[in-house]
């Protein structure tokens, strides 16, 4: 059973250089939303070796503890850049075993709006990305998963400022649902 919360918490989701991170900052700043970084990127970079199955665990268990973290923050909009189902589908592709918990969790989590942003803008190597040619493969394992749970989502698409228009837009949709001012949220 999904945990209701008082806060709109969105999720960008999808595969590698789709514009999660840049489009999730700029909705975020938008909103004058709390924004929560790509946790993985990090933990990878500051590894000087392979990442492991472990390592991929730790980044589940910090997204994780910083969702509960947040839930008691006083900030309104929480916007992830990434998030767990993007973890478990990483567990899944590369070690074919995703622990129980991390699915139990995922299910768990209150999530009011996924957004599935589309590989169809140029890929950007960057040294940590690893699946240029598997984007739109990938992409069909997200939107899969996120139906499989029965969570919300739009899809992003699009190149430049039409991304972020469509997401602040599908945001602005959440805002209304929960009868929250737009406005008092905007351009912050």
């Amino acid at each position: 059973m999904r945990c209701k919360s008082d806060k709109i918490i969105i999720v960008f989701c999808g595969p590698e250089s789709s514009a999660k991170s840049t489009v999730s900052k700029q909705a975020a700043h938008h909103f004058g939303a709390e924004w929560v970084a790509e946790h993985a990127r990090s933990y990878v970079e500051q590894l000087n070796r392979p990442y492991t199955y472990e390592d991929v665990i730790a980044i589940a268990e910090k997204q994780i503890a910083v969702y509960h973290r947040l839930l008691i923050s006083n900030r309104k909009i929480i916007i992830f850049d990434t998030f767990l189902i993007i973890t478990k589908i990483w567990l899944q592709e590369v070690y074919a075993k995703v622990p129980g918990r991390l699915s139990d969790e995922l299910e768990r989590m209150s999530v009011d709006l996924y957004l599935l942003c589309k590989p169809d803008i140029p890929w950007v190597s960057d040294g940590i990305r690893e699946n240029e040619t598997r984007r739109q493969e990938l992409y069909s394992c997200y939107k899969n998963e996120i139906e499989k749970y029965g969570f919300p989502y739009q899809i992003v698409s699009g190149e430049g400022n039409v991304r972020l228009n469509q997401a602040i837009s599908h945001i602005n949709t959440i805002i209304k649902q929960r009868n929250y001012d737009c406005q008092s949220f905007a351009n912050r």
